[in-house]
């Protein structure tokens, strides 16, 4: 299989379906930013933290690929005029939340409760976990827009919610782990 295929020089590209919309269509800007949360969630991956949140990690990316999979399928043609589905995409379940959901339970349990909002860094590895939340919060977002226009199945947009505060939880785990400051936002008083 070529990497390159030219069909796509003139600034368009295909959807699951063969639909072809411009490059800058919000369908194609969600899908891609799912896909740059993914390569940073590589990133945390990549780091020197425990076993048990690098497997998590890579079940995450699978389902990232699957959120990109709906995001990147044109709904007209998904779907047979039978109501039989005609692309064989994965779904996001009920499930695959409520992994993210226990997982941020059984951290919570270990960590200082929050007083304040926390700011971003403390360790390198921690710093990549709070990119990657702002990232998924974009994604979201693109994604929310995107459903305003096009709906589409609704565990997609609930998993990137609860996907970025399974990020800001696994940054708190992971401050801890690595012995690194959590520094709390007290906002500065002017005189």
């Amino acid at each position: 299989m070529k990497i390159y295929t030219k069909t796509g020089d003139k600034g368009t590209t295909a959807l699951f379906g063969g639909t072809r919309v411009p490059k800058h269509h919000i369908r194609i800007d969600s899908y891609g930013t799912v896909d740059e949360l993914n390569s940073h969630i590589g990133l945390i991956r990549d780091q020197d933290i425990d076993t048990h949140s690098k497997q998590i990690l890579i079940n995450i990316q699978d389902k990232l690929f699957t959120v990109g999979a709906i995001l990147a399928t044109d709904p007209e043609k998904a779907i047979l005029k039978n109501g039989k589905e005609r692309l064989n995409i994965p779904k996001i379940s009920k499930e695959d939340i409520e992994i993210l959901e226990c997982e941020m339970d059984v951290m919570n349990e270990e960590l200082p409760q929050m007083t304040h909002f926390v700011l971003p860094g403390g360790h390198q590895t921690v710093s990549f976990c709070h990119i990657a939340r702002c990232v998924c919060r974009r994604a979201e977002r693109l994604a929310s827009a995107l459903n305003d226009i096009e709906p589409f199945l609704p565990e997609a947009l609930t998993y990137l919610n609860r996907l970025s505060d399974y990020l800001f939880v696994l940054a708190r785990k992971l401050s801890k782990d690595l012995h690194a400051d959590e520094v709390k936002w007290i906002p500065t008083k002017h005189s």
